[in-house]
């Protein structure tokens, strides 16, 4: 089986230069390929490649991508706030001038919490931002391969499930072909009754009576959409080992398999073949939901 899930989860960490980020990729159901990504400031320029990375890897799928950077704390410098500095020095003049104290020394200035910052790593130049956006977006690579392996296994789970319901319907749609066959026999017994019932006991020709049978036969005959039935389990079967994105077909086939299960239903006269019918429609309802979580 190789069917792939839309739903995965994936994280990935890296560094560089004093840099550290981690990524953190997940998916979900979608029509189409959506993918959203989040980065800090002046990491906008990796927006671009990281969607070509995720179209070289995925068909389908709404993405959230999130990029959390941290800069290492000996990699930060340290500058002077120059208001605060002005803000202490002035305070202390004006304390030593009026209390008659020795003015502060400058280490106790500088020691005042606020007049020394600690500042963030500088903007690179354009070579270097281009080795530090070259680093990120390969541990994106890693990410997104980590998720599709994630999408993957959870894949292998869905084709399981979606192979068993199969083997549902195939069953149904064979025990729905055994109550079909005997329908006519039904009718004939039906109908003999209803109408020794409104001719009182009078004969009835045997001729009308196949006339009728084989009207009503013709009107419930369900073998045709038996047929189809059986048809569209090949099909999925099929799809399910195909080595391709068979989301969309699946969903169509699905709707398909509903299609004749209700026509199924409409020209039952049976009641348990009717009941075959509504068991048919809850299994292939089930196969649709799960299979709108194929890529």
């Amino acid at each position: 089986m190789s069917i792939v899930s839309m739903t995965g989860f994936a994280e990935s960490p890296g560094g560089h230069e004093g840099l550290r980020w981690r990524w953190e990729a997940k998916s979900v159901n979608g029509r189409g390929l959506d993918l959203r990504l989040r980065t800090p400031p002046g990491f906008d320029s990796l927006e671009q490649p990281a969607r070509i990375l995720a179209t070289e890897r995925f068909r389908r799928g709404n993405f959230q991508i999130s990029l959390m950077v941290e800069t290492q704390e000996t990699a930060r410098g340290l500058k002077v706030d120059p208001v605060a500095l002005a803000s202490a020095v002035k305070l202390a003049r004006e304390l030593a001038s009026e209390t008659g104290l020795a003015p502060a020394r400058i280490d106790g200035i500088l020691a005042l919490k606020g007049v020394i910052v600690q500042e963030e790593g500088n903007v690179p130049d354009p070579v270097a931002r281009a080795h530090r956006d070259a680093e990120i977006l390969k541990s994106l690579a890693m990410t997104f391969d980590a998720l599709n392996k994630a999408r993957i296994g959870e894949g292998a789970k869905l084709a399981q499930l979606l192979s068993a319901q199969m083997d549902e319907v195939e069953r149904l749609v064979g025990e729905a072909e055994c109550l079909a066959a005997a329908q006519p026999e039904s009718f004939r017994q039906k109908l003999t009754a209803q109408m020794q019932e409104l001719l009182s006991g009078a004969p009835l020709s045997e001729e009308r009576l196949a006339q009728e049978v084989a009207l009503l036969s013709t009107r419930a005959d369900v073998r045709e959409e038996l047929d189809r039935l059986k048809a569209h389990v090949q099909d999925a079967r099929a799809l399910l080992k195909s080595r391709e994105a068979v989301g969309r077909k699946l969903d169509f086939l699905s709707q398909e398999f509903n299609r004749e299960a209700n026509t199924l239903c409409s020209k039952s006269a049976d009641i348990a073949l009717t009941r075959v019918g509504l068991a048919l429609k809850a299994v292939i309802d089930q196969f649709r939901e799960q299979a709108q979580n194929v890529e």
